[in-house]
């Protein structure tokens, strides 16, 4: 008996491919075809959008629950959000869950102290890089965060949301990333969060000047071995 995995979508590339992982990789564990059982609810993403430009966290966190609790209707056994920026609200909403959750932040950092690594770069919406999400879970296991500067910043929040959201890739925007986490290198970094579920579209170990870490697999991964371990 595998669990069943709740998946509280929020924008549909990030979610497309967190399931995406959890069904691909569910069939190198179990076999042709096989996969632990999935279900994915997500309110339309301008909702969400509404709720962070007001700096309404209750809000997310509102969003966040009644997909929750719609998950847990359908029989789900535990939950993931594969949207970093919305792990805001995740104090707020996670008391009042029906169902435990992992946090997409805590996988990232874990798996960070994992590899050794003491000093990464974040990388993800505006919203994400000016909260303490990762600094926190970070911190837990002695990793310093380094953000990106302003300019910096202003453009990953661009790129996220005026491309990689719609599903719109540009070569310039993927050099405009690779410079970024250049920087981030240069500052001593010695990996780089990529801390939006979207960005896994255009950057990957492949093209990083920094080995990465992929919010959005990872999550998928640890969910894979939580279903599995029932």
């Amino acid at each position: 008996m595998t669990q069943h995995i709740g998946i509280v979508g929020c924008s549909a590339e990030g979610a497309a491919l967190c399931y995406r992982t959890i069904c691909e990789e569910g069939a190198h564990a179990l076999g042709a075809y096989e996969h632990p059982e999935v279900t994915l609810h997500t309110p339309s993403l301008a909702r969400y959008v509404d709720c962070l430009n007001g700096g309404d966290l209750a809000g997310v966190a509102g969003l966040m629950l009644a997909s929750a609790h719609k998950l847990a209707a359908a029989g789900a056994d535990f939950l993931i959000c594969p949207d970093n920026t919305i792990h805001q609200a995740f104090a707020l909403m996670a008391p009042h869950s029906p169902l435990p959750w992992l946090h997409i932040a805590d996988v990232v950092a874990a798996e960070a102290a994992a590899r050794g690594y003491q000093r990464v770069g974040l990388t993800g919406t505006r919203w994400l890089v000016d909260s303490a999400v990762y600094q926190d879970m970070l911190a837990a296991h002695g990793i310093a965060c380094v953000r990106p500067d302003e300019d910096a910043r202003s453009e990953i929040n661009r790129i996220i949301m005026e491309e990689l959201v719609p599903g719109v890739v540009k070569p310039d925007s993927v050099a405009r990333f690779q410079a970024i986490i250049a920087g981030l290198r240069e500052q001593g970094c010695d990996a780089v969060i990529l801390g939006c579920t979207e960005i896994p579209l255009i950057i990957s170990d492949a093209n990083s000047p920094l080995p990465t870490l992929d919010s959005t697999r990872l999550l998928a991964r640890a969910a894979l071995r939580r279903a599995l371990a029932a």
